[in-house]
């Protein structure tokens, strides 16, 4: 039973999030095998076989996009997202660290450090469109 005194939020809001979230991932992921070059350059250094776990987050981010679409798995493909953005999440900080610069384009550092705080917010909207409608 929920608490009469907890905001709703409508339906069609959260379906239209989860939408949006699931799309992003699954575009996100095919970019993985699309432009494979582009994220093998992000991968820290001390990580062993960049060119396969390009491969292997891509191919977790379409499996999750779109397993958040279905209701019976649902809570299990939010989970795993998020355990996804935990785990690329040293990518994020060896770019912000050590200002690395994808294909030579030049991006400001304080973009890179900005980054780091919004992988939270990816985790939030996952958690959030994980729950039941």
């Amino acid at each position: 039973m929920s608490n009469p005194s907890s905001p709703r939020w409508p339906r069609y809001l959260r379906v239209s999030l989860r939408v949006l979230l699931a799309h992003f991932f699954v575009a996100v992921g095919v970019l993985h095998f699309v432009h494979p070059h582009f994220f093998e350059q992000i991968v820290p250094p001390y990580l062993p076989w960049p060119l396969a776990l390009v491969y292997i987050s891509g191919y977790f981010e379409i499996l999750g996009g779109c397993c958040i679409m279905i209701p019976s798995v649902r809570r299990a493909a939010g989970w795993g997202l998020i355990a996804l953005l935990i785990a690329v999440f040293p990518a994020n900080i060896h770019m912000a660290v050590n200002d690395v610069q994808v294909d030579g384009v030049a991006t400001p550092p304080l973009f890179l450090w900005l980054r780091l705080p919004l992988q939270l917010v990816f985790c939030a909207w996952v958690w959030w469109c994980m729950r039941e409608d």
